[in-house]
């Protein structure tokens, strides 16, 4: 028998692309229908965020993905000065929520931005997931008004949050 509370986070590695996409599928497939952002994301994750300066921390209990998320030099360039990262693909497996999972991983990718030198994070969710809201505004994230929010190339985001790190 596994103990519930056994897992770790760690960094991404190539053979974990296949986890990472079924998990962040699950939901969004669930919630909303998977866009072309996701496809490319998923599809190729290295080379969408690891090779753009990002990256993809994993929840792993025993060798299995339970947990993911990541960070990335976000899409929208608001040329402020600041260095600015974005908070993406964030997903727990389903027998695992409850658990603190997303809360490891968020305060994980919190501490990869600031060891990058990040200013300021920012992400785009949907206020239909409110778990996730909820965790991003405890943890520290504000929502932003609509004269606040960047151009998105997701059709389900209606709600941008920033944390000033």
């Amino acid at each position: 028998m596994t103990d519930a509370n056994n897992w770790t986070i760690r960094n991404f590695v190539p053979s974990d692309a296949p986890a990472f996409a079924a998990l962040n599928r699950r939901w969004i497939d669930e919630m909303f229908g998977i866009e072309e952002e996701d496809l490319r994301i998923l599809g190729q994750p290295e080379q969408a965020i690891i090779a753009k300066g990002g990256r993809i921390a994993i929840a792993d209990q025993n060798d299995w993905v339970i947990g993911t998320g990541a960070i990335i030099p976000p899409h929208h360039d608001p040329d402020d000065g600041l260095c600015w990262l974005e908070i993406i693909k964030m997903a727990t497996d389903p027998s695992a929520q409850g658990r603190g999972v997303g809360s490891a991983v968020l305060n994980h990718l919190i501490d990869l931005a600031r060891e990058q030198g990040a200013d300021m994070l920012w992400l785009e969710t949907n206020s239909k997931l409110e778990a996730a809201t909820a965790l991003y505004a405890k943890t520290g994230f504000r929502k932003l008004q609509h004269e606040e929010c960047w151009p998105s190339p997701y059709g389900r985001c209606n709600l941008q949050m920033v944390m000033e790190l």
